[in-house]
């Protein structure tokens, strides 16, 4: 699988519910404290957003 880069804090709060739920699925576990801080704001616009549907969870797919 490859790795997808980290996304800014900034492209966080202007991503779709479809980016975040690809990023969701994808982003590789956080390495340092800036990733920590963007990941778990990522989760929380994820959930905010209201997660994944099964269509986009389909149109997603498990390969990257």
């Amino acid at each position: 699988m490859n790795k997808i880069a980290y996304p800014t804090m900034k492209e966080v709060e202007a991503a779709s519910r479809f980016q975040l739920c690809k990023w969701h699925r994808f982003l590789q576990s956080p390495v340092n404290d800036e990733q920590v801080a963007i990941n778990n704001r990522l989760f929380e616009r994820w959930k905010e957003e209201g997660g994944f549907t099964p269509s986009i969870s389909k149109q997603i797919g498990w390969n990257y």
